[in-house]
């Protein structure tokens, strides 16, 4: 995983007075929303130019909106696409290893992402998406518009906390640009790669995603994002209903995400090369186009709720099997690109399968179609995305209807306690979980790994032979110099730790060895020991302080830490971040 230099800084001088005031942080806010916008219209354009090339396109029509497709182009375009695409792919991982995106970054980094590796993911998720791969630009927007505010950020060398900041603008103002919903962009950026909603964020935040919205709709006159029809007026009881859709999308968005993980340990079970594996997805998907064009690329071009929604529901519930499936397929055999549009499309799909099903049943109800898609859309993406405000708000930038909004928030709030309760992650961090990590959120979290064992212990430790005598032992330590001695053996190895006090107890013999009141013989801190690894072992060990050893296999003893030192320091990091995010510093 590489975190690039910055390729440029600003003079010292404009450098001090972007620090020293808050309102340059909205200046530079301003900037990066510009760009973002620019980069939801530059993929989204090479993406349709893609399609023309490769599917016989016309220029701005939707490859997923399409009824049917020439079978060869269906088949061969992903294939032949996704085996470049794995080649070049194999070859660019084994030279750059993964890259930073913008929850990682922001949890473990302060920030810092590579713009290089930005552009690679960009370019990667343009190909995916641009030969038929079932996968969504938004992971693509989101990584290079957030790229760029780090870049921004690293060139005016700002704080962590600014710098935190500014990618989530960076991920805001895409996500507006991309779903023309400036208050979804803007929560998606405080939810899912901030982490938190402070006074200090939301000015910049909201700048960034406002102008992120109207560069996109300046230079698109067309709607990138969803389009729905008029919704009735719903009842109470729909609203009330709406809490099954929330708990039937946790469920199935848990099979989704964990079905991409089987997916690619099918691949790794069946022997199948890394760089073979799009070749095998792309084919699948393009077999699966030829039944439904609709299962290809991101879906913008299905969710045009006004038209799918009268197709027959056997045809919906097609769509909603194959869509699921290509989109399994398509990221478990290594396509790059996220599940955000697709999670969208489905959870409307199944939302209209699921109001289907309850007209059969309670005739009388009254069941509005296009009001149950928008609800099954939300409550679906926030189990797989995450983020109950940021989905509420988008539905509610569609439609105008507070009161479906509230529906969507009830679907939501439960969609998300289901799958935190029986997953605990949302794909981007069940992702992390995959390959060992345990981010769980975009929380900042980077600075308890900073705050190692090795930073706060001391190194100034006495130390005594392990077999030295209790006499010898009360000579050469008097009551008062010091609380602890570490004893080693005659390799040098730590052996324990000898309480001063208790050694100069008058009911320990001055013949005795000091190994006989030796201490957490087996229980010793290493240096790369985060802060909170160290107080859990201070408390399971109901030790005071604990050695530092260079390695559980030499035990050589390089430091001393006590539980009071950790926990000051612990205290005062804690205060310090909780004062940034309150904007007090």
């Amino acid at each position: 995983m590489r975190l690039s230099i910055p390729y440029f800084e600003m003079p010292h001088r404009l450098r001090a007075i972007v620090r020293a005031r808050e309102s340059s942080i909205i200046v530079l806010a301003a900037v990066v929303g510009v760009l973002a916008g620019l980069v939801v219209v530059v993929m989204g354009e090479l993406v349709g130019i893609m399609h023309v090339i490769f599917f016989g396109l016309d220029p701005g029509e939707r490859l997923s909106g399409r009824v049917s497709l020439d079978p060869l182009h269906a088949l061969l375009v992903p294939s032949l696409g996704g085996l470049a695409f794995g080649l070049v792919s194999t070859y660019v991982a084994r030279r750059r290893g993964s890259e930073v995106d913008p929850i990682e970054a922001n949890a473990l980094h302060g920030g810092r992402m590579s713009m290089r590796g930005s552009l690679i993911v960009a370019a990667q998720t343009v190909w995916s998406s641009g030969i038929g791969a079932s996968v969504g630009l938004e992971a693509g927007y989101t990584q290079l518009a957030s790229g760029l505010a780090s870049a921004v950020g690293r060139a005016f060398r700002l704080r962590r906390a600014d710098m935190r900041i500014l990618v989530g603008c960076g991920a805001a103002a895409a996500i507006a640009g991309a779903f023309g919903a400036p208050l979804g962009g803007a929560f998606y950026g405080f939810e899912l790669i901030i982490g938190s909603y402070s006074i200090a964020s939301l000015a910049p935040v909201g700048i960034a995603s406002l102008l992120g919205y109207l560069t996109a709709q300046a230079f698109t006159p067309t709607q990138l994002g969803i389009e729905a029809g008029s919704v009735s007026g719903l009842a109470v009881h729909d609203v009330v209903i709406a809490g099954g859709v929330g708990l039937l999308a946790s469920l199935f968005g848990i099979a989704l995400m964990r079905g991409v993980a089987a997916c690619e340990h099918a691949f790794t079970r069946l022997r199948i090369r890394q760089a073979v594996r799009p070749l095998v997805g792309g084919a699948i998907v393009g077999l699966l186009a030829m039944v439904s064009p609709q299962v290809m690329s991101s879906g913008h071009g299905a969710l045009h709720l006004t038209g799918l929604f009268k197709l027959p529901v056997g045809v919906i519930a097609t769509i909603f099997v194959l869509k699921a499936l290509a989109s399994i397929v398509s990221l478990g055999s290594g396509f790059r690109g996220g599940l955000f549009f697709a999670s969208l499309l489905l959870g409307a799909l199944g939302g209209q399968l699921f109001a289907v099903g309850l007209a059969a049943v309670w005739p009388t109800a009254h069941v509005d179609m296009d009001a149950y898609a928008i609800i099954g859309m939300g409550a679906l993406s926030v189990s797989v995305i995450g983020g109950p405000l940021t989905m509420t708000l988008l539905a509610l930038e569609t439609t105008g209807d507070l009161w479906l909004g509230t529906a969507v928030l009830i679907a939501a709030i439960i969609s998300m306690q289901m799958t935190r309760e029986f997953f605990g992650y949302s794909f981007a961090t069940w992702r992390f979980h995959l390959r060992g990590e345990t981010i769980r959120s975009a929380a900042d979290i980077g600075w308890i790994r900073d705050l190692t064992v090795g930073q706060m212990m001391r190194s100034d430790v006495r130390t005594t032979p392990a077999d030295t005598s209790i006499a010898s032992f009360r000579e050469a330590f008097p009551l008062g110099s010091t609380n602890q001695v570490i004893a080693v053996d005659a390799d040098g190895r730590y052996a324990g730790i000898v309480p001063v006090a208790e050694a100069h107890a008058v009911e320990i013999g001055a013949a005795e060895s000091v190994r006989k009141i030796l201490h957490h013989t087996d229980h010793m801190l290493l240096p790369q020991m985060t802060v909170q690894e160290a107080v859990a072992a201070f408390d399971r060990y109901e030790a005071e302080a604990l050695a530092v050893v260079d390695t559980l296999e030499r035990r050589q003893v390089i430091g001393l830490l006590s539980e009071a030192h950790a926990l000051r320091r612990y205290s005062d990091a804690s205060e310090r971040r909780r004062r940034e995010l309150l904007g007090e510093l």
